[in-house]
C-alpha cells in the first residue's frame, strides 16, 4: 500500500501530540492539580493514530476509560480536553465528564466510557443506524484485552455479524486487565482467533507499527463500507503505565516493560520519515515544536478556566 506523505505526517503528528498531552496529565495528577482518576495512553500512540487516520470526520468511535489517545486522534481539541480532565466548566462536558467521559459527537466521537466493554453495543447501534439511513460511514469499537472476555463485547460482535454491520473492533491488547495478564484470564493468546465464531475477518498487527494498523484497519474499513461486515483488528501492544496513576505495577517486571520502551512506536516512525526522506530533521523539530506550543496553550487555558458554578450542577443532567 503506499500512503501519501499527508497521511504519514498526520500519524506522526497524533502520535506526539498524544504523547506529550498524556505526559503533562502524568505530571500535574502527580502534583495533585487534576481530580479524579487518570488512565494514560502512553506506549499505545501508534493505535488511535493508525486507526483513525483510516478514518473519515463523519464516521464514529466508540472509546474507553484509557481514551486521551482516541479522542485526540479522531480530532479532538486539546483546549477543551484538558480543562475537561481539569474539571473546568470550558470543557468537552462542561467539567462534568472528567479524564473517562469525555465526548464530542460532531467528530463522531461517542464518548470515552468508563464500564469496561461498554463501547461495543454503543459501536453496534451506531453500525445500526448507519445501515438504516444508508449512510457512507462506519462505526469503530476501541477495547482492551479486558473487555474482550465481557459479554457486552461478545454480544456486540455477534449482532454485528449477524446484521452485517459496518463496524470495525479495533482491540488494544496491551498484556493487562487491571493487574491480570491475559494468560490467566483467558485460554487463547491471540484475541483475533474469536473472530472466527462470529464469521469475520480476524486480523493481528504489530500495534506499536503505526503503518501496519493504517493498512490493516484501511482494508477493514473499506470493507465494511462495501456492506461486507464487521472485521476484528487485534493490535499487540503494552502500556507503559499502571492500569491508572497512582498503580504500583508489582504484577510485572521493570524488563518486561524495558523490552516494550525498546519499541517505542514514535521514534521508530521518526526514523522511518527521516530515513525515506519524508521529513527532514529540521522540518521534524517545527512539527514538534507547534505541537508542544499548543499544548502550553491548552494548559493555560485549562488553568484559567473557571469551575463550573454549583447552581449548574442539574444541567445537562438526563434520567
Amino acid at each position: 500500500m503506499t500512503i501519501k506523505k499527508k497521511t504519514m505526517v498526520q500519524m506522526y503528528n497524533t502520535m506526539y501530540r498524544i504523547r506529550q498531552f498524556e505526559k503533562k496529565l502524568q505530571e500535574f495528577f502527580a502534583a495533585g492539580k487534576i481530580p479524579g482518576f487518570v488512565h494514560l495512553y502512553l506506549g499505545e500512540e501508534a493505535v488511535a493514530a493508525g486507526t483513525c487516520a483510516a478514518l473519515n470526520k463523519e464516521d464514529y468511535i466508540t472509546s474507553t476509560h484509557r481514551g486521551h489517545g482516541h479522542l485526540i486522534a479522531k480530532g479532538g481539541d486539546l483546549k477543551l480536553m484538558m480543562a475537561e480532565i481539569y474539571g473546568k466548566s470550558t470543557g468537552y462536558c462542561k467539567g462534568k465528564g472528567g479524564s473517562m467521559h469525555i465526548a464530542d459527537v460532531d467528530l463522531g466521537i461517542l464518548g470515552a466510557n468508563g464500564i469496561v466493554g461498554g463501547g461495543g453495543p454503543i459501536a453496534a447501534g451506531a453500525g445500526m443506524a448507519i445501515q438504516y439511513r444508508g449512510e457512507d460511514r462506519v462505526a469503530v469499537c476501541f477495547f482492551g484485552d479486558g473487555a474482550s472476555n465481557q459479554g457486552t463485547t461478545q454480544e456486540a460482535l455477534n449482532l454485528a455479524s449477524a446484521w452485517n454491520l459496518p463496524v470495525v473492533f479495533v482491540n488494544e491488547n496491551n498484556g493487562y486487565g487491571i493487574s491480570c495478564p491475559i494468560s490467566k484470564s483467558m485460554a487463547i493468546t491471540d484475541i483475533a482467533d474469536r473472530a472466527a465464531g462470529y464469521d469475520m475477518p480476524g486480523v493481528i498487527v504489530d500495534g506499536n507499527d503505526v503503518v501496519a494498523v493504517y493498512e490493516a484497519i484501511t482494508a477493514a474499513v473499506e470493507r465494511a463500507r462495501k456492506g461486507e461486515g464487521p472485521s476484528l483488528v487485534e493490535c499487540k501492544t503494552y502500556r507503559w503505565r499502571g492500569h491508572f496513576e497512582g498503580d504500583a505495577c508489582t504484577y510485572r517486571s521493570d524488563d518486561e516493560l524495558d523490552e516494550w520502551v525498546k519499541k517505542d512506536p514514535i521514534p521508530r516512525f521518526a526514523k522511518k520519515l527521516l530515513d525515506d526522506g519524508i521529513l527532514t530533521q529540521k522540518e521534524l523539530d517545527k512539527l514538534n515544536a507547534d505541537i508542544d506550543d499548543e499544548l502550553a496553550a491548552a494548559i493555560t487555558f485549562a488553568e484559567e478556566s473557571p469551575l463550573p458554578e454549583p447552581a449548574d450542577m442539574f444541567d445537562d443532567v438526563y434520567a
